[in-house]
């Protein structure tokens, strides 16, 4: 197995993990909105900091669920010229809107979440509802972390297209999409 198959495989576990993670951070959402409404309609008390801890695991769940979506091949692109491109085009179109597209788009949100999430954390930024969460650099941080998982998801698609372009692709080895 080349090396570029072996790097690629690598960082796919890296984001398959980014998955089962997001997988388990949705187990606790479902029980945290279960727990929210029993407390509110059978014990008549409400929590404004579980009711946060809400949307807290729902932004970190979509955030990272981004960089898992694009492992999968389950993201967004233009499909009317992709769909028609052979697999060596399908290969140059997805390296080409890595490199231009996604790259720096990644770059530019994480390097300004990093400064939001410092921010928060010097000023000491939480809920301004009583009861609420402290801490909300904590789900700021959520914005950097999460593009950063998503710059290492794409090196193993850029890595995926890079070696559909050589010829290295293992013949057992399908695109997510066509399985």
């Amino acid at each position: 197995m080349s090396m570029l198959l072996r790097a690629e495989a690598v960082i796919n576990r890296f984001s398959v993990g980014i998955g089962y993670l997001s997988a388990i951070l949705l187990l606790l959402l479902v029980a945290n909105v279960f727990y929210d409404v029993v407390m509110r309609y059978v014990m008549h008390d409400v929590s404004i900091g579980m009711q946060e801890l809400e949307w807290h695991l729902f932004s970190t769940i979509f955030l990272l669920g981004v960089a898992y979506a694009l492992q999968a091949d389950g993201h967004v692109r233009v499909d009317v010229l992709y769909e028609k491109a052979s697999p060596k085009g399908q290969a140059i179109i997805d390296i080409v809107g890595t490199l231009v597209f996604l790259w720096p788009f990644c770059f530019l949100v994480a390097g300004y979440g990093i400064d939001f999430a410092h921010d928060a954390y010097e000023i000491n930024e939480m809920s301004g509802d009583p009861g609420g969460l402290p801490h909300r650099w904590i789900i700021k941080g959520m914005i950097s972390f999460s593009f950063i998982c998503v710059l290492i998801s794409s090196l193993g698609f850029l890595l995926h297209a890079i070696n559909q372009l050589l010829g290295l692709e293992p013949p057992q080895h399908k695109r997510r999409r066509e399985a």
